[in-house]
């Protein structure tokens, strides 16, 4: 396939060696000192974008993509609030939107031993949850996308659980997620239940950008002849 790359930093280029490898051409990369290039006309030469920048900027990458007619598979996280909006305008003009918060396969196998989790502890209500994650200092967004898609797993599941909050909190109401900023941490992700007698901890390190790089290469792969919004659960067959 001929892959265009919005956001070529640390990861894009992980992301470029990764698509080379399986066999793909890039024929569009798009960073900082080049977003003039972000034109339709040069969307179209792909067949499907990965957009992998910033924030702020996501919104309009996706809609450009959308007026190029082009798939694109979406892992900048920070910018959700405007995803219902996105949605709509994705079915509306039968286009293809592939996001998730994580793209890492260990992840979104961790997401599921989370639900699991929350569901046995939804009737232990003398355990309270909280969530930590660490990452490497340039990230822009905090809660990290992949500690909010665990928290609300969480509140999905514990009846009493009805928001997040990104501070610890002793409110029985709320999951907490403390964020930590270091060094050039991947990714980690703590989910912790605690009482007076013992505590549950399961883990998810990333060892290094690999693990979400490829996922979102097989996304791209995966979306290929599909319209409509789709996630990991879909390409993966889960429930």
């Amino acid at each position: 396939m001929n892959i265009a790359i919005i956001g070529y930093g640390k990861m894009g280029k992980v992301i470029e060696q990764i698509a080379i490898a399986r066999g793909h051409s890039i024929v569009l990369t798009i960073d900082q000192d080049n977003t003039n290039k972000i034109s339709v006309e040069e969307l179209k030469k792909a067949e499907v974008a990965i957009e992998f920048s910033i924030p702020q900027s996501a919104v309009d990458n996706i809609y450009k993509c959308f007026e190029a007619n082009v798939p694109v598979v979406v892992g900048t996280t920070g910018w959700t609030d405007h995803l219902n909006e996105v949605t709509k305008q994705c079915l509306e003009k039968n286009q293809s939107l592939f996001f998730s918060s994580n793209y890492s396969i260990g992840v979104n196998l961790f997401f599921k031993v989370n639900e699991y989790l929350a569901k046995l502890m939804n009737t232990h209500s003398e355990y309270n949850v909280e969530l930590e994650e660490i990452h490497h200092i340039h990230k822009l967004d905090a809660p990290s996308g992949t500690a909010i898609t665990l928290a609300n797993h969480i509140i999905e599941q514990i009846d009493e659980k009805k928001n997040w909050i990104n501070a610890t909190t002793e409110n029985k109401n709320e999951v907490g997620i403390i964020s930590k900023r270091l060094g050039e941490v991947p990714g980690t992700h703590t989910v912790t239940y605690r009482s007076e007698v013992d505590e549950i901890n399961i883990t998810h390190f990333a060892h290094n950008r690999k693990g979400f790089a490829m996922g979102a290469v097989m996304a791209a792969e995966w979306m290929k002849g599909k319209k409509g919004v789709f996630g990991m659960n879909d390409m993966l067959g889960y429930e």
